[in-house]
């Protein structure tokens, strides 16, 4: 059996699926049903009003969402911050914004590898290496 130490709360537990021990995983869905039942009877909320009427923290809200648990589909006020600035969005892990820039980063990082491979031997899939050059 293997046993872990729950890292919501600390506790020892046997390992599942859920990452976290019996009692929390009790916790989360009484969290999740409190959100839900609020989401029934207040459709145009978004996620700083639900959690301060829950008590349930936007990271968990949040969470709820990505899992596909929460849907935002009918909740036109209901957004979620970006995992990098965290301005709020309503699809995925990043803002517009932040996507772009990573993309152009990436893209920048890709030139200079290909400019540095380039630059060797061969520049190809298979290089000659050049053993009198090092002598």
């Amino acid at each position: 059996m293997n046993l872990g130490n729950c890292p919501r709360c600390g506790k020892l537990y046997a390992l599942n699926f859920r990452d976290v021990c019996s009692n929390c995983i009790k916790e989360i869905e009484l969290e999740y049903q409190t959100c839900v039942e609020y989401l029934r009877e207040n459709k145009g909320t978004n996620i700083q009003e639900l959690s301060d009427a829950t008590d349930v923290s936007i990271k968990n809200i949040t969470k709820f969402i990505r899992e596909g648990r929460i849907s935002i589909e009918n909740a036109p006020n209901m957004m979620y911050p970006c995992e990098v600035c965290g301005t709020l969005i309503r699809d995925g892990h990043m803002c517009d914004s932040c996507r772009n820039r990573l993309t152009k980063d990436l893209a920048g990082a890709a030139r200079e590898v290909g400019q540095k491979d380039n630059g060797s031997i061969g520049g190809r899939t298979y290089n000659a290496v050049d053993k009198l050059r090092d002598l």
